[in-house]
């Protein structure tokens, strides 16, 4: 044998090696690692530098520490209800003063919130909310669908602007490409002042794929204001096809109806280089609390998910969610496990198959420890829910666009509106657990029947939730 032909038998052992050793190791941190990014450094790592990444992995990246955990002491649920009864209500006064400090709003009396479950519902009561309008209508939508229901709307629209109605028309830049044709032209073509928010474009460069705004309002003469999870569009509506969600909007009036006109403001003024005039608050109209909160990529960065952590830390009894998509920060995790560990009814209610297969396959990465923890997981069947809700303890609750997952909290533009109304707040619950009871919590026998492909294509999706 040559010389040459053992550096080549070499350096094709020392390739096989390599490729081996790494995919090993990538392949064991991909699977065992509890944060993404350490994860995702490690596998760098180990590709990255040949051989001695794997080493550096084997030797300082594996938890070798095995000590055996005592079984946690079951405490009987009756005990547990009459502790946290006995511990009070929600410190509410503490969640206002949070509010308070992070928004800069004051908490307004005297409004009244209808909740409007479905487009069915909804729908006609916005268009007959447009056709009745006097002075003006703004409107913002992610998606503005150009299907039947939703030319309805641009066929309001201009009806409105022919009376004489000042209507301003907001649609995001990507979420306009969900259907074609596109609806700004149409808008336009109707006489409607529409602008789109953030549109990409080549020249000059602007494809800002994040930062969408994800808002949905319908403010109508300052007097009432449409706003929630639902875009506009018959994937909304049941129709001859049968329904394909369901989702939940709300009428609200009262003084909140000029905060939210001022976000509305905002959104147009930054979009379109206009200035609205302001809107008067209106005149008490019920008996709920309210205030508005804002998420964006900017000033308003990580408000939405500090007030939720506060309100998950103050929490005494019960703590219900319903997201349509569940990619949560590491941070809201610890809240929620922390949450149920210290006897909170904590109860998450997710769809068992969203409209994106890779949301659901990442979302399974983050059930086991929350399960194991003591939250109470319960997949929806279909049809798919898009709904959004969050209640504390039947007293307090977030209404609005937000999904729990990086990019409602952290880079998408997003609206909700905190509650402070024990009535309207054990109504909402009451829908929630309605739905929550009808499938069986996930145990960890569920989640551990996932087979061994299953497991690395979600750990796989897991990996990149925090760009997802």
């Amino acid at each position: 044998m040559t010389h040459v032909s053992l550096s080549a038998l070499a350096g094709d052992l020392f390739v096989v090696v390599y490729l081996g050793s790494a995919a090993a190791a990538a392949l064991h941190a991909l699977l065992t690692k509890p944060d993404p990014r350490s994860a995702m450094s490690w596998i760098a790592l180990c590709w990255l530098f040949p051989l001695g990444g794997s080493v550096l992995y084997w030797l300082f990246g594996i938890n070798r520490v095995s000590r055996h955990v005592p079984p946690q002491v079951q405490l009987n649920p009756e005990h547990e209800f009459r502790a946290a009864e006995a511990a009070g209500a929600i410190a509410l006064a503490a969640l206002e003063r949070v509010g308070n400090v992070l928004t800069g709003l004051p908490l307004l009396t005297g409004n009244s919130l209808e909740p409007l479950h479905n487009g069915e519902v909804a729908f006609p009561r916005m268009l007959r909310a447009i056709a009745e309008a006097r002075h003006t209508v703004w409107l913002a939508s992610y998606i503005f669908q150009t299907d039947a229901v939703g030319r309805r709307f641009v066929d309001a629209l201009h009806a409105a602007v022919a009376r004489g109605v000042s209507v301003r028309v907001l649609v995001d830049g990507i979420g306009e490409w969900y259907d074609w044709p596109h609806v700004v032209p149409l808008l336009r073509r109707a006489d409607v002042n529409a602008v789109r928010f953030l549109p990409p474009r080549l020249f000059p460069p602007n494809l800002s794929l994040n930062c969408r705004n994800h808002r949905k309002l319908l403010a109508i003469d300052g007097e009432q204001v449409f706003m929630g999870g639902m875009n506009l569009g018959g994937r909304e509506a049941g129709g001859a096809t049968g329904r394909r969600m369901t989702d939940i909007h709300f009428c609200l009036r009262g003084p909140i109806v000029a905060q939210l006109a001022d976000v509305f403001a905002g959104d147009w003024k930054f979009a379109s280089a206009e200035l609205l005039p302001p809107t008067p608050a209106p005149a008490p109209v019920g008996d709920s609390r309210c205030r508005v909160v804002t998420g964006g990529p900017d000033e308003d960065v990580d408000k939405l998910l500090l007030i939720i952590l506060s309100a998950i830390a103050m929490a005494q009894r019960q703590i219900l969610i319903m997201t349509p998509y569940f990619i949560p920060p590491q941070e809201l995790v610890a809240a929620l496990e922390g949450a149920a560990l210290r006897g909170v009814d904590v109860s998450l209610v997710l769809p068992r198959h969203s409209n994106l297969r890779y949301i659901d396959w990442a979302t399974l990465h983050w059930l086991p420890a929350l399960v194991a923890r003591g939250v109470r997981v319960h997949l929806q069947e279909p049809p798919f829910s898009h709904a959004k809700l969050f209640i504390v303890d039947g007293e307090y609750g977030h209404i609005g666009s937000v999904n729990l997952d990086t990019r409602s909290l952290r880079l998408n533009f997003e609206i909700a509106v905190e509650v402070f109304d024990a009535a309207l707040c054990g109504q909402l619950a009451e829908s929630v657990t309605t739905v929550r009871d009808r499938a069986p919590a996930l145990t960890p026998a569920d989640l551990n029947r996932v087979g061994p492909l299953a497991h690395i294509r979600n750990s796989l999706c897991w990996l990149i939730s925090p760009y997802l």
